[in-house]
């Protein structure tokens, strides 16, 4: 089994930055998936940055502003985000998982809240 413990979130201005942590514990085998989404008020959840074997992809919205990073070997992934805006407030979760669709698992979620 997986955990998955979020850390980072807050309130901040927009043009402000914040950098999400999620610490996993647990066995690792066969995960090749480390990801981030978020999920605002009245909203789907949706893919906001994701690593699959090393290639990183971003949401459109988020191109440009958010960084994730990290790695399956330390047992943990970030969430850089700079020029916040107020569409970016969601509760943000982790996911581990992997292509085959036989493991996932995710965080508890961490709250961002921009101001205007």
């Amino acid at each position: 089994q997986v955990q998955l413990v979020e850390s980072g979130g807050g309130l901040v201005q927009a043009g402000g930055s914040l950098r999400l942590s999620c610490v996993a514990s647990g066995t690792l085998v066969s995960i090749n998936i480390l990801a981030w989404y978020r999920e605002a008020p009245g909203k789907q959840r949706e893919l906001v940055a994701s690593m699959t074997n090393g290639d990183r992809k971003y949401a459109e919205s988020v191109k440009g502003r958010f960084t994730i990073s990290g790695d399956k070997a330390d047992k943990v992934i970030y969430l850089q985000m700079d020029s916040l805006k107020p569409e970016d407030t969601a509760d943000y979760y982790c996911y581990f998982g992997n292509t085959w669709g036989t493991r996932h698992f995710w965080g508890q979620g961490t709250q961002v809240t921009v101001s205007s």
